[in-house]
């Protein structure tokens, strides 16, 4: 499988957003995603880091 876990990193730390994120593309300036059980969410702010290999993509607000 190659599905990630999505983490907001806020004052340091690191919150989990959705997990099993399976899209994740632009999105008239926010960050769409979808996880492989079909919830959604939009992300407004930036990516930070994903790791491939750690199935982690790190989100930040601007």
């Amino acid at each position: 499988m190659c599905e990630a876990n999505a983490y907001i990193e806020k004052d340091g730390k690191e919150e989990l957003y959705l997990e099993n994120v399976d899209i994740l593309k632009p999105e008239d300036g926010k960050i769409y995603m979808r996880n492989l059980f079909g919830e959604q969410k939009f992300f407004e702010g930036f990516i930070k880091e994903i790791s491939l290999i750690k199935h982690r993509i790190i989100l930040k607000k601007d």
